[in-house]
């Protein structure tokens, strides 16, 4: 696919890679049992990441039912079960490093990757949290990490009565919701009328979350 980008000045390295995860980690606890990590610019070389996984992988659009009618889903998607070779090495490479870091708090390995696809501001998912399967009843983690331009990803308590959150992930960054999180809190990329270009997220899940 062919996309308009303007890649960061700060990411002036070109060689595709990972840094280290651990004392740059910034975690901040949150309600009800739940907490997110912060690793900005964990990806060296993100834009070159995202021109390969915006040329590679076979993105597809999807439709879902809304109440009476049949809506687009403002995004596109593709999904890599635990057994599919992934689009680029590097992703295997993070999915590992991921495993290694949080095998204590964790308990298992992560092992499906999911990516989203932003185009525009237009592009956007709504308020939710990953409760499909084992996320509705236990503690997990899933691991965000976001190449292209920056885009707002909002968090706030399932049911109001809290503060929003929010951060702005691109270029490389690293955002993990961790403890209760998919439980007692939801997220959301917003639409926006603002110029911004596009964005790839890349999701990392144990098995059986979604």
């Amino acid at each position: 696919m062919s996309v308009a980008f303007q890649g960061s000045l700060f990411d002036t390295v070109d060689e595709v890679g990972l840094r280290s995860l651990g004392a740059e980690i910034r975690r901040t606890t949150l309600a009800h049992g739940a907490w997110i990590d912060l690793r900005p610019g964990w990806l060296t070389g993100a834009d070159e990441l995202f021109s390969r996984l915006a040329r590679d992988v076979p993105w597809h659009a999807e439709r879902r039912k809304m109440y009476d009618r049949e809506v687009d889903v403002p995004r596109l998607l593709s999904f890599y079960d635990e057994e599919a070779q992934l689009p680029d090495p590097l992703l295997g490479q993070a999915r590992s490093a991921l495993s290694a870091h949080y095998a204590a708090e964790l308990g298992e390995p992560f092992r499906t990757v999911g990516l989203c696809f932003y185009r525009d501001g237009r592009d956007s998912v709504a308020w939710h949290g990953d409760r499909i399967g084992r996320g509705s009843t236990e503690d997990t983690l899933v691991a965000i990490a976001s190449v292209g331009a920056p885009r707002t990803l909002l968090l706030r308590p399932r049911g109001g009565g809290g503060p929003t959150l929010r951060h702005l992930l691109g270029h490389g960054d690293l955002l993990v919701m961790g403890g209760s999180c998919q439980r007692t809190w939801e997220h959301a990329i917003p639409k926006t009328a603002k110029p911004v270009g596009p964005r790839i997220s890349i999701q990392f899940r144990p098995r059986g979350v979604g």
